[in-house]
């Protein structure tokens, strides 16, 4: 399962969930306008991959198979602190994401929705919110060695929920049929604010400083991922064998200048200026084709072969659970797999992008997973900053008449990128999405799902 969704700024974030499954092989099409004249001189390969992406990686379960928030939840302090802290933050992060998600999508569907199912799915979200922080408070562990993780994720999961259902207030219409859940929002978060307060969970200055406390539940948030988040380690794969293209090229690129030394001194006789001007023509040209005939070399060599690979390892036991082969290159028109085309479509405007392919084959061993988890969620970021840099400034001026006045508005340039994911199942069949991914020079507009 792939999702896209825009997050902050001119960042999109790609989330990929590993099912259930030893392998996976997943590749990725990013389609960049023509118009932005966008090619691997402009950023390379290893560039790209270094500056536009970036990933990480935890832990995940469906809703359904959630161990945290049924069985185990009574009898989670009697853990020891290390797997206490290791369970309450795997419980902390599925909730924080669920709720983020939630809301993320009701204000996505406000506008579709007739208003007494979208007061319905408040109602929902609000019940089911309430009922998981009570049920988190009534198991408050009584040893002095776990109240520590359990204020600190109490008071974030508190904070956390006010700021979403404060955001939900703010952005609801106005009309009468969302009065009694609006008041219903605020009269929790009121609840909430001095819960915290009543707790002691945050200083004076933290609370009288918005720019402070939003610091310090970052910090929180860190620490309640830091269990739950795959330690990785990047490896770049080739090195032994740039080393011999280098040394490759050097060799062949030698041997034609001692041949053609050879060649002069016998022509030439002794040595004179002519010889010396030879020798230096002959070691100009070797310096100007060595690092041509080595390049050439090495993405021959390179060519089909992945160029990183990731290892995962587990964060509370220290054992590896899986790899990662990835690769990355930009590839002509004519050697976009034809299933890729179709979905793509729109065949003119499809032959001036360029095409970046990104490409993974993830294993893992999910038997060595954490206790009651046989799944990860990997996360993607895409940074567009290096596009925007490529778009016109300014904006165009646009004009309507209405009952006879003109008036004008400035719209801002955007382009559209598509973005194509590739994924095999496990009957052996491919799984292909399209998104619409709309950008300006200072954010990620817009994300669409196109289906069919």
């Amino acid at each position: 399962m792939i999702s896209v969704e825009k997050y902050e700024g001119l960042t999109a974030r790609i989330a990929i969930l590993n099912e259930e499954i030893k392998r996976q092989d997943v590749e990725f099409y990013l389609f960049v306008p023509g118009e932005l004249d966008f090619s691997k001189n402009v950023l390379s390969e290893d560039d790209f991959y270094n500056t536009v992406l970036s990933n990480t990686r935890t832990y995940f379960t469906s809703q359904y198979h959630l161990p945290l928030v049924h069985s185990r939840l009574a009898s989670r302090d009697k853990l020891p602190s290390d797997k206490y802290r290791v369970s309450l933050s795997l419980y902390a992060y599925q909730y924080s994401l669920s709720l983020e998600k939630t809301t993320h999508r009701f204000f996505d569907s406000l506008k579709d929705l007739e208003e007494e199912d979208a007061v319905e799915q408040l109602e929902v979200i609000t019940d089911m919110a309430v009922e998981i922080l009570r049920r988190l408070r009534r198991y408050k562990p009584k040893d002095d060695s776990l109240i520590k993780y359990f204020n600190n994720i109490d008071n974030y999961l508190s904070w956390l929920t006010e700021q979403r259902f404060l955001s939900l207030v703010a952005h609801m219409p106005r009309s009468a049929a969302f009065k009694p859940i609006r008041e219903q929002l605020i009269k929790f978060c009121e609840s909430e604010a001095a819960y915290r307060l009543a707790q002691n969970y945050n200083s004076l200055k933290a609370q009288n400083d918005p720019t402070r406390m939003v610091n310090k539940m970052r910090l929180a948030r860190r620490l309640i991922e830091y269990p739950v988040t795959i330690r990785q380690n990047d490896v770049v794969l080739g090195q032994t064998l740039n080393k011999i293209a280098k040394g490759t090229a050097t060799g062949l690129v030698m041997i034609f200048v001692t041949i053609a030394i050879i060649r002069m001194r016998s022509f030439l006789g002794e040595i004179t200026l002519s010889f010396v001007l030879a020798m230096a023509g002959l070691y100009a040209l070797r310096e100007i084709f060595k690092d041509d005939l080595r390049d050439v070399l090495w993405r021959w060599i390179r060519k089909g072969r992945p160029k990183w690979r990731k290892l995962f390892t587990d964060p509370t036991s220290g054992q590896r659970i899986g790899n990662q082969l990835e690769w990355l290159d930009y590839i002509p028109f004519d050697k976009i797999p034809e299933d890729v085309r179709k979905v793509r479509r729109g065949k003119l405007r499809q032959r001036e992008e360029s095409v970046v392919r990104i490409k993974m084959v993830t294993q893992m061993s999910t038997t060595k997973f954490l206790s009651g988890y046989d799944m990860t969620r990997e996360v993607w970021k895409v940074d567009f900053r290096p596009f925007s840099r490529l778009m016109a400034r300014g904006k165009q001026r646009f004009y309507t008449l209405n009952e006879g006045k003109v008036t004008q508005e400035s719209i801002d340039k955007r382009h559209q990128f598509n973005l194509i994911s590739k994924q095999k199942n496990q009957d052996g069949s491919m799984t292909l999405q399209r998104w619409k991914i709309t950008v300006n020079r200072s954010k990620v507009v817009d994300v669409e799902e196109v289906f069919g």
